[in-house]
């Protein structure tokens, strides 16, 4: 349960102090000019999660390193990604948003053009860590920004959906775009394209975002930064290794074993702390609980559908890389539709349980499509309906389980919570990599068994049903996200946090 105070009312668990000013206080006139400037950001962000995939075989053959060495250009940007987010969100709560937006896009544009410009594979995988590390930086402040932005209930949920829309379905847009510039161009615009969308995201922010003042000194938790960036790498470096490895290599069981401990460990050292990196009261309300277990589990699965499907259309089906990014197309359009009519129209009077439950419901029956392709599927009567399917599913998740993750929390606590759920989509997205790849090759050396020369039909059906069964985990994931949000997550939800900082917090 979140903390109790004597400011809080006894209708919703809102502060009184926070209301009174809320009421008093007009909207920011710029407003969904802030909106469109962190819709930017985080495309950049969203699209950085696959463009750069598309250009992986290019990459290969301009800087010639081996197969082995590929899993690095993905894995040393969520190692980075995924082991500082909690730290990024802390650094915005103690030095302001807009000091960490602009220093995160800035440094994530020079890194984008040294891993563009790269002449070997050492220098583009040090851009590739780098862009990671600032991308936790970055990442946090946008979801922050948009939460203190936006408290109003009608207008932050049409925020909500549109960033919503972006980080579901910016992936698919990055699939097409990353198709067009390493047809069209060369693999390092995939790199290249980012100073664009950061310039034009920073120019914007230096204009339109202030910092509050600062009330008291910043403190950095130095024992939990520790504790939970070594849990955190550790966790995702366990997963990445089983992916090359395997699940019962001595390397993966230390590294998934030392990851769960150092977790464990920042969960005890939070309790006592007195300045915490991330303080339990954020994580101990059932909605919030909820929310990150929704979006940590959806970013698992989607996977499933981003990976498989990609290698089925290109592999099995003959797609090309831009015909690739136009077949997945409906996915973000239909959950553009989705999270519009959900967060706006829906979540004010339904709540998160009774939008994010049966939307996790309709994502597992996409994924349960999708388990049913074949060699001779047709793309309008097979793919086309899963894609629709699953991002209406979808839209329905994340942007009330977005929403949801922020809402209620204190001003000060803020930044800590966006970093959060940031990192249950980046932790997600690791765990699925390695995850449903290893369950789908495994499927597909079972399919093949002991035969010494299969024909290419062979390894060709082999290989759909691996695919199958990694869309059918998908959908038991969904099942079971679908279980557990609804034994946590409330009716009704909480009053968002007002835009008025806490007199206590550093800011």
């Amino acid at each position: 349960m979140s903390t109790p105070s004597a400011a809080r009312s006894q209708a919703g668990g809102y502060p009184a102090a926070a209301r009174a000013a809320e009421a008093t206080s007009p909207a920011d006139p710029r407003r969904w000019w802030i909106l469109a400037i962190i819709g930017i950001a985080q495309l950049m962000l969203v699209l950085d999660s696959t463009i750069v995939n598309i250009a992986l075989p290019s990459a290969q053959r301009a800087l010639h390193f081996a197969d082995g060495d590929r899993v690095w250009i993905v894995t040393a940007y969520a190692l980075a990604f995924g082991s500082f987010l909690l730290l990024g969100g802390r650094l915005g709560d103690m030095f302001g948003r807009k000091r960490t937006f602009i220093a995160g896009l800035a440094g994530f544009a020079l890194a984008s053009a040294a891993g563009g410009a790269a002449p070997d594979f050492a220098v583009l995988v040090s851009a590739r860590a780098v862009q990671g590390l600032f991308a936790a930086l970055l990442a946090p402040s946008t979801l922050t920004l948009l939460a203190t932005t936006f408290t109003d209930a009608k207008e932050r949920g049409r925020a909500f959906a549109v960033y919503g829309a972006v980080a579901g379905g910016g992936g698919s847009v990055g699939l097409l775009l990353g198709g067009a510039l390493t047809s069209y161009a060369s693999w390092r615009w995939c790199l290249y394209v980012n100073l664009i969308f950061a310039a034009v995201a920073a120019a914007g922010g230096l204009l339109l975002l202030s910092n509050p003042p600062r009330q008291s000194r910043p403190v950095i938790d130095v024992p939990g930064v520790v504790l939970a960036s070594a849990g955190l790498f550790a966790l995702v470096f366990g997963f990445s290794r089983a992916q090359t490895d395997s699940w019962g290599s001595s390397v993966t069981l230390a590294l998934l074993a030392a990851g769960v401990a150092l977790l464990a460990g920042f969960a005890l050292v939070q309790r006592r702390v007195e300045h915490p990196l991330l303080p339990l009261r954020v994580v101990l309300d059932r909605n919030r609980a909820g929310a990150y277990a929704a979006i940590g589990l959806t970013f698992i699965a989607v996977f499933a559908l981003f990976f498989f499907l990609t290698f089925y259309l290109q592999g099995v089906r003959g797609y090309s890389p831009v015909k690739t990014g136009l077949a997945f197309l409906p996915l973000p359009l239909a959950l553009v539709v989705s999270s519009g009519i959900s967060t706006v129209r829906l979540f004010p009077r339904l709540g998160p349980r009774r939008l994010i439950v049966p939307g996790l419901l309709v994502a597992a029956v996409g994924m349960v499509l999708l388990s049913r392709l074949g060699i001779d599927s047709s793309y309008a009567a097979h793919v086309l309906p899963a894609l629709v399917i699953t991002g209406l599913g979808f839209g329905a998740v994340v942007p009330p389980a977005l929403s949801t993750a922020t809402q209620g929390v204190e001003f000060r606590d803020a930044g800590v919570a966006s970093g959060l759920a940031n990192t249950m989509q980046q932790v997600g997205g690791s765990i699925g990599t390695s995850l449903l790849t290893a369950i789908a090759a495994q499927a597909a050396a079972r399919s093949l068994g002991s035969r010494p020369a299969p024909s290419v039909a062979a390894v060709a059906q082999a290989t759909i049903h691996g695919y199958s069964v990694g869309f059918q985990v998908a959908a038991i994931i969904f099942l079971g996200a679908a279980v557990i949000c609804a034994l946590l997550l409330r009716p009704r939800a909480d009053k968002p946090l007002s835009p008025q900082p806490d007199t206590a917090a550093a800011s």
